[in-house]
């Protein structure tokens, strides 16, 4: 994307196409060479326009090959200083527009762009931009919105297409060894501060992240895990962490409650059928169950009870949260002796937070953290 963005503007401003573009990287990181597909100046010559695939190197990337238009323009602007009073990037330079299948905010329609997405512009394209010129770029995902169906962005409040929410340049896939034991060195230094009360929460990805600060959580306390859930919590429980929240989305942490400690979905799924057992096991209605089991996602089969049996919803989804604390406690114990407390919290696509276990409950009044009624 940024490479494709520096290709438009150098074409915009009357310099040769380039098909690889060099992408410097923030703190000094070794600089990126990014292809880019195509680029052309179009309209009356005020605009152009570059083309580029997004490439992670990962055959089972949703994102792979996925076309990245950029449209840039300059505009009249008065450039003011590059930060703020509190020392935050400004990007009054830069007039960035989500496009096409590129997702928004539901919560201020604004693009779901993180701030490292920003520092790359910042220092790939600021230097190109004529004094007193701000540059517009509009960047579109042909096929972005259908994806998005792919994902949960919805449950995080993202609409309309694909979230730009990285925090580095090149992928760190969740499911990936490397991830997990980057995930396990921040765990243990965490551990290992003189300061830590023995208090951490697990989320998953920069959504879950999120949304957990936006509920008043300790960012000291929060550690994103990926999908490697097992081997994370058998390390926290080695490390000394006496209490340990998992605050995640139903859709994802729903697996856990059926023994499926990586919850990457390439690699085992099984969500709507652990729903349907603990519906059994809770007994539930029969015809109930018969008509979950016909659901073709566990948002679907929610989304019917939600609609006709508000009062079983709490019941199952409760007792889903249960499973998740006593399996996971399980788990560990396979692997070593601890007295970790582990609790569970899950949210629902509306970003709700609707229900928890026993142990999460009381994890979560500690935090001064109440369930969605």
């Amino acid at each position: 994307m940024t490479g494709a963005a520096k290709a438009a503007t150098k074409i915009l401003l009357g310099k040769p196409f380039e098909q690889n573009q060099i992408i410097h990287l923030p703190n000094n990181q070794k600089s990126l060479n990014i292809p880019v597909q195509s680029s052309s100046v179009i309209g009356d010559g005020n605009q152009a326009i570059a083309i580029s695939h997004a490439d992670s190197g990962y055959v089972l990337d949703i994102t792979r090959d996925m076309e990245i238009w950029v449209f840039v323009q300059l505009q009249d602007h008065q450039l003011i200083s590059s930060q703020n009073q509190d020392g935050k990037l400004s990007n009054s330079w830069l007039n960035l527009i989500a496009g096409n299948g590129v997702g928004r905010l539901i919560s201020t329609g604004k693009p779901s762009v993180s701030e490292f997405t920003y520092k790359l512009f910042d220092l790939n394209l600021r230097d190109l931009v004529p004094n007193g010129k701000q540059l517009r770029l509009e960047i579109i995902f042909p096929k972005g919105k259908k994806l998005a169906e792919r994902t949960s962005n919805s449950a995080f409040g993202v609409v309309d297409g694909l979230a730009l929410i990285g925090t580095q340049a090149e992928v760190q896939i969740s499911a990936s060894p490397d991830q997990l034991k980057n995930t396990i060195h921040e765990l243990r230094s965490r551990a290992n501060d003189p300061q830590f009360l023995g208090n951490l929460v697990f989320v998953i990805g920069e959504n879950g992240f999120d949304l957990a600060m936006q509920f008043g959580f300790n960012k000291k306390s929060i550690l994103k895990t990926g999908n490697w859930i097992g081997p994370l919590i058998v390390a926290a429980a080695q490390a000394g962490v006496r209490e340990l929240l998992l605050f995640g989305y139903h859709g994802k942490l729903i697996k856990l409650a059926g023994n499926i400690f990586h919850t990457h979905h390439h690699l085992a799924d099984g969500r709507l059928e652990i729903l349907i057992f603990l519906a059994v096991s809770e007994g539930l209605p029969y015809d109930l169950i018969e008509r979950l089991s016909k659901a073709s996602t566990v948002e679907e089969a929610l989304q019917l009870m939600d609609s006709e049996h508000p009062e079983l919803v709490r019941r199952l989804w409760s007792r889903v949260a249960g499973e998740i604390e006593k399996k996971s406690s399980g788990y560990i114990s396979r692997y070593c002796s601890s007295s970790l407390q582990i609790g569970a919290a899950l949210f629902d696509r509306q970003r709700n937070l609707r229900w928890s276990g026993a142990i999460g409950l009381r994890l979560l009044r500690n935090l001064g953290v109440s369930l969605t009624t």
